[in-house]
């Protein structure tokens, strides 16, 4: 497989379940075509979209500059619901917030919202569970259930914008006040790159100007992979401005096949290659994400390694984010202890490549990916 473009056909998950038609699902022009197909004039697309991505609503009530009538059959047509709130859960002062979603098939997915002094991310899913079988993943020890649509993926972040711009989150003084989402992560249930033209189709709704998209800034939106190289390629040539981040875990291949299944399809050195083309085509760094487990793969040997390989395929281009591991009840996996991880950082720095650790949160919420929906309601 070194070197092919085609996409991993084995990790295409069924169809069955896949919601109705969404006005998120559509092109401007595919918008202005179904709004006409509908006997509607073709401007109403515009007003619809208003609605949906600036006015964050698909209440058509609020709807009021488009005539009843017309209202609630596009309505009926391009807003169809798509998920309901299950129950959501806060903690750390209400600043980080976890949605339990249900869609139309009865599906089970999260978003997990933060609010910082500085910015307000939010973590998405691509699919409902994931099929990349990392076992120290609480997403993948339950499988794949299906892939997301567009409009699922955009609807947790009209949803999350919302709740900001209500002032339903407090911010870092504890109080309730309006906010703006900044940032988006796909790194909710899924391997984003598994469900490539609907990913890509997501981020385009995402950044795309108002009225036609939310207007986020491509520049602050991130897709994570476990490393499908083809499909890392194929996101460079897009052209776009998201970042890349890699989740690597470890830097040799003997560990990796069993941490990262996938890694027995595309060993450490060929994503890494991918890695650098993302790079060199994008001009944005890479993040390389390692999930730091207690004796597993936290030793100094191998700290030592991933600056060596990240210096020869990245260099300047990578920056480590060590993430403390979040168990899942009943895990034999664990975090490794402070004075461990604080040495692996310190090595990898030393090593030349930039290394820190990443703001943990949600542990009390099940905040892991996955935790929740495992649950259930």
């Amino acid at each position: 497989m070194t070197g092919s473009t085609a996409l991993p056909l084995v990790f295409d998950a069924p169809r069955r379940g896949m919601p109705p038609r969404h006005l998120a699902d559509l092109s401007v022009a595919e918008r202005a075509d179904a709004v006409a197909a509908l006997g509607e004039r073709p401007f109403r697309a515009k007003q619809l979209s208003n609605h949906y991505f600036s006015r964050l609503t698909t209440d058509p009530h609020a709807m009021t500059d488009i005539p009843a009538t017309a209202r609630e059959r596009l309505v009926g047509a391009l807003l169809p619901p798509l998920l309901t709130e299950v129950r959501a859960v806060s903690c750390d002062g209400g600043s980080t917030r976890k949605t339990l979603w249900r869609a139309h098939d009865g599906t089970l997915l999260e978003s997990v919202l933060m609010r910082y002094p500085d910015r307000a991310t939010l973590c998405i899913s691509s699919q409902a569970g994931c099929g990349m079988a990392c076992p120290f993943c609480a997403t993948g020890q339950g499988g794949l259930e299906r892939n997301l649509s567009t409009a699922e993926i955009v609807d947790q972040v009209r949803a999350a914008a919302a709740v900001l711009r209500d002032g339903l989150m407090p911010d870092s003084d504890g109080t309730p006040t309006p906010g703006r989402l900044s940032n988006i992560v796909f790194m909710g249930m899924g391997e984003p790159l598994a469900n490539y033209n609907r990913v890509l189709a997501a981020v385009r709704r995402i950044t795309d100007p108002a009225p036609a998209g939310l207007g986020i800034s491509q520049r602050s939106v991130t897709v994570s992979t476990v490393g499908l190289a083809p499909a890392i390629r194929k996101l460079a040539d897009e052209r776009m401005q998201v970042r890349l981040a890699v989740s690597l875990h470890t830097p040799d291949d003997e560990l990796r096949d069993e941490l990262v299944p996938v890694n027995n399809r595309w060993p450490v050195a060929e994503v890494l290659r991918a890695a650098r083309y993302y790079a060199d085509t994008t001009g944005r760094r890479v993040s390389i994400e390692y999930a730091l487990i207690r004796d597993v793969n936290d030793q100094p040997w191998r700290a030592d390694l991933l600056a060596e390989l990240l210096r020869e395929h990245l260099g300047r281009l990578a920056h480590v984010n060590v993430i403390p591991l979040n168990p899942t009840p009943g895990s034999k996996w664990d975090a490794s202890p402070k004075p461990v991880e604080r040495e692996f950082v310190r090595r990898v720095n030393a090593g030349g490549i930039t290394c820190t650790v990443r703001d943990t949160r949600g542990q009390e919420i099940a905040a892991a990916c996955g935790q929740l929906a495992a649950e259930g309601s």
